[in-house]
């Protein structure tokens, strides 16, 4: 775990000088990114202080959002994606489908979603979802079978 936002560690989602900004976000991801971001209001994150949200548009029409939650042998910690997945499925069933995902922090530094994060996701979202997140170069878009090219899938449901 980082022991504070200049900590992060460079990824294919930093800055890249043949990358070209997001044009305005629509309206749905501008909303969805809004949710994200009151919920990493509620983030507990005592020992990195990295407060990040996450909200998922269920092709339902739901949003249903999660934060963060660190625990000091930080193994334990869950991220907000997951938080969020985690409600969804609590509140709504297995059945569920995300058509969208936000995640937005309050440290003003890139946090796309962890390999965890987007293997869970995985089993949920439809591979055309957007995902909006902030990247070093400003907020990224992405369809998610962009962002898990690979995603393991065992066809056993």
């Amino acid at each position: 775990m980082y022991t504070n936002a200049q900590n992060v560690l460079p990824s294919d989602f930093m800055t890249h000088s043949d990358r070209i900004p997001n044009p305005a976000l629509p309206d749905l991801l501008a909303d969805l990114l809004d949710h994200a971001r009151r919920a990493a209001a509620h983030s507990y994150s005592p020992y990195s202080n990295f407060r990040v949200g996450a909200a998922l548009k269920l092709t339902t029409g739901e949003i249903v959002t999660g934060t963060n939650v660190e625990n000091v042998s930080y193994g334990l910690t869950i991220c907000a994606e997951r938080s969020a997945l985690v409600a969804a499925v609590s509140q709504y069933g297995p059945a569920i489908r995300i058509a969208a995902v936000a995640v937005a922090n309050l440290n003003n530094t890139a946090s796309p979603p962890c390999g965890a994060c987007r293997q869970m996701l995985a089993e949920f979202a439809l591979p055309e979802a957007p995902v909006v997140f902030p990247a070093a170069d400003g907020q990224r878009t992405m369809a998610f079978s962009a962002i898990l090219p690979l995603a393991l899938d065992m066809k056993l449901k």
